[in-house]
């Protein structure tokens, strides 16, 4: 699996880095696809108030494609609820 991140306004940490790589890992096993690819966009929403940060994560090439997005006070938040919304679509696409 090919993972791709976009940071938009800012530079990604490396505690962000090696968050985002803990929480993707086990896909490699779960999509099961080397072909396929995880697009995890992160932006900060201009001006700086609470929840301005985004998060929105796509899979592409195991079959339909997957979408989540939130927007909530932390990455690492965002990350998890739309790691949770995509565990969610792949189950209903294996029944």
């Amino acid at each position: 699996m090919k993972l791709n991140v976009k940071a938009v306004n800012f530079e990604i940490a490396e505690r962000l880095e090696k968050y985002i790589d803990k929480k993707t890992r086990r896909y490699e096993k779960l999509l099961n696809n080397p072909s396929a690819e995880m697009e995890l966009n992160l932006t900060v929403i201009k001006p700086e108030t609470n929840l301005n940060k985004q998060t929105k994560i796509r899979v592409i090439g195991n079959g339909p494609e997957i979408f989540a997005e939130k927007t909530c006070d932390t990455f690492e938040q965002g990350i998890d609820q739309c790691l949770e919304i995509i565990d969610r679509q792949l189950e209903k696409l294996k029944k």
